[in-house]
């Protein structure tokens, strides 16, 4: 496997539908299932979102921790709540 496709998937961002503009590793499951079973878009975004459901429904998320440690995501990584 291309290795770029991982990081791809960890920095482009759905362009429509229920989840647009979220960030395609974060596309809840459920969606990628119902994808799945509707048939995946043909091109670059259907192997994208093929691979991102094949990493969540084989329980792989582990993989994509390297890379998004060094993806920015123009937010601060350290949250402060306020309660």
């Amino acid at each position: 496997m291309n290795p770029q496709i991982l990081e791809e998937i960890c920095i482009q961002k759905m362009p429509f539908g229920k989840y647009k503009d979220v960030v395609i590793a974060d596309i809840p499951v459920h969606y990628l299932e119902w994808m799945h079973r509707q048939g995946m878009p043909k091109g670059k975004l259907g192997m994208q979102l093929s691979t991102i459901y094949e990493i969540k429904v084989n329980g792989l998320m582990d993989l994509l921790i390297p890379i998004r440690g060094k993806v920015n995501y123009g937010t601060s990584k350290n949250k402060v709540y306020k309660f």
